[in-house]
């Protein structure tokens, strides 16, 4: 009994002793794993016996920086719009040309229009010549800025400078200031010019032009109808030689040497001989005269080909040659204009009178010649009159003679020289008539029989010189040649609205190599000026 209980006691601690030793294993293994999760927290002593309650808190800072950062924007935010106010006031009240602006290489920043414009013109004034000089080949001539109201448009460009910044709303103008206090733009002006009177002078260029084009053309002689052939040649090129002049003027480039004239070859129109004979041909007409109301019917000689149309053809077509020569049969009217008298033209409506060598017989010959084909003239209401379809060719064949001409600037012996002088007289006879000039060119030099601006040169097949009789009754021209004066009248009958006139010409100017003038017709009623009227602005070769 005392065995069985001895043995029962020390099963008893056996098994407390096992437990014992368990839970002890137990601890230490918790023990280690407690202190594997520390090592890799690393707590301190005192986080070693906290909850991880104690890290609850920090979740809210997020809401915080979001705060902050809306507060800071909207503090960003009021400093621009006061900036932007600031900055859109100043600009408002800004009234000169904002930073960074250039004209033509110029700094107009900070400068009113008016001043920038000041500026500019002076600094242009300086940079431009008084005229330009043309060239083709060995052909050389000027032509004055200023009689081609040839400049820069500063206007525009200084108002197109006062505008940048101010065109558009008021966040785009902002921009436009801003963006130009970093860079700048610079302005070209435009180039100006008198457009019609620049075309004209480079359309009359071409008939001065050494190789240029010559129309096929024809007069009649007597009882002849004399047919000139064209030649090819060049005339220039109006468009392409302005726009050779604008950029030379734009860039100030080759302005102190010339400048090429662009030219185009051109043929000259084939002859047409039908054309011709119906243009030509028409039976006579006599002339008469009514007195109310007042109308005169000028008579006209009826004409026709000797040989058939047909035959016309053959000869011209048949074979190449400088002229031809068709014979007209002459129908004469019974009763001609000139039969009519002084009582159907019964007022002097203008005369003029040039002087002339009479020793020079050749040249006296030529002005005779010329003046014979042109006297005794009449055109009707809205005719016009053609200086070289009423002389004709100057030809030899026509009587007329050697005599100095102007030939490329130089003084030459040419067939007809000396005829201009009488187209210069009509022409300011024409001039006192108050008749409408419709084509007039000047000589290359100043002549001396007229002044500078009251002459007329003519070129058969390339310069003409004509009128319109713009008045309500028939002209008729009288010329003469004698004593060494050369004379025109102009006779019609008077008209209630008939004005006084009086041409005013004088020199505007000269260079190294030209002469520049003008001349002006003065309309006066009553001893008072009611008009002054431009005829011409000029430019002539210095001897």
């Amino acid at each position: 009994m005392s065995n069985k209980n001895e043995l029962l006691e020390k099963n008893t601690e056996k098994t407390e002793i096992e437990n014992s030793t368990e839970v002890t294993e137990t601890s230490i293994e918790t023990e280690k794993n407690l202190i594997n999760t520390n090592e890799l927290q690393e707590p301190s002593k005192e986080e070693k016996t906290l909850t991880p309650a104690v890290f609850f808190p920090v979740a809210n800072k997020p809401n915080d920086v979001l705060s902050i950062f809306t507060l800071l924007v909207s503090i960003f935010v009021g400093i621009l719009l006061v900036i932007f106010a600031i900055f859109t006031i100043y600009n408002t009240f800004n009234t000169n040309i904002i930073s960074g602006i250039y004209i033509k290489g110029i700094n107009v920043s900070g400068l009113s229009a008016s001043d920038a414009k000041y500026q500019l013109d002076n600094y242009l004034a300086s940079k431009l010549p008084e005229e330009i000089t043309l060239k083709h080949g060995d052909f050389e001539t000027t032509i004055s800025l200023s009689q081609m109201d040839i400049s820069f448009d500063t206007k525009s460009a200084t108002n197109l400078a006062h505008q940048v910044g101010r065109d558009g709303n008021i966040f785009e103008n902002n921009l436009q200031v801003l963006s130009m206090m970093f860079g700048n733009i610079n302005i070209e002006p435009n180039i100006i010019f008198n457009k019609q009177l620049l075309t004209k002078n480079l359309e009359d260029l071409s008939t001065q032009l050494p190789d240029s084009v010559v129309q096929s053309s024809y007069y009649i002689e007597d009882d002849q109808l004399i047919i000139t052939s064209g030649n090819e040649g060049n005339i220039v090129d109006v468009a392409s030689t302005i726009e050779a002049i604008k950029s030379a003027i734009s860039t100030f480039s080759a302005l102190d040497t010339p400048i090429e004239i662009a030219v185009k070859t051109e043929q000259p129109d084939e002859i047409n001989v039908e054309q011709i004979y119906n243009e030509i041909r028409k039976d006579p007409v006599d002339a008469y005269y009514t007195k109310e109301p007042f109308e005169i019917h000028p008579s006209e000689n009826g004409m026709d080909f000797k040989i058939s149309l047909e035959e016309a053809k053959a000869m011209i077509s048949s074979e190449k040659k400088e002229e031809y020569v068709i014979p007209l049969h002459i129908i004469y009217p019974n009763f001609t204009t000139n039969m009519i008298g002084t009582e159907a033209f019964p007022d002097l409506l203008s005369t003029f009178s040039t002087k002339y060598a009479a020793s020079n017989r050749n040249r006296t010959t030529n002005l005779v010649l010329a003046a014979n084909k042109i006297n005794g003239t009449v055109l009707m209401p809205g005719e016009t009159f053609s200086y070289n379809k009423v002389v004709g060719a100057r030809t030899i064949s026509a009587g007329y003679k050697e005599a100095p001409i102007y030939v490329q600037g130089r003084v030459e012996d040419g067939l007809g020289g000396g005829i201009c002088q009488i187209t210069s007289t009509l022409y300011n006879a024409v001039v006192y008539a108050n008749l409408e000039i419709t084509q007039r060119t000047n000589h290359q030099f100043v002549p001396s029989y007229v002044t500078a601006s009251r002459d007329a040169t003519v070129v058969y097949g390339a310069l003409d010189f004509q009128f319109k009789n713009n008045r309500n009754y028939p002209i008729k021209l009288v010329c003469s040649v004698s004593g060494g004066i050369a004379n025109f009248q102009i006779f019609g009958m008077k008209q209630e609205d008939d004005v006084e006139v009086q041409i005013s010409s004088y020199e505007t100017g000269r260079s190294a190599t030209a002469i520049y003038s003008e001349a002006y017709k003065i309309l006066k009623r009553d001893g008072q000026i009611i008009d002054k009227q431009l005829l011409s602005k000029d430019t002539y070769k210095r001897h």
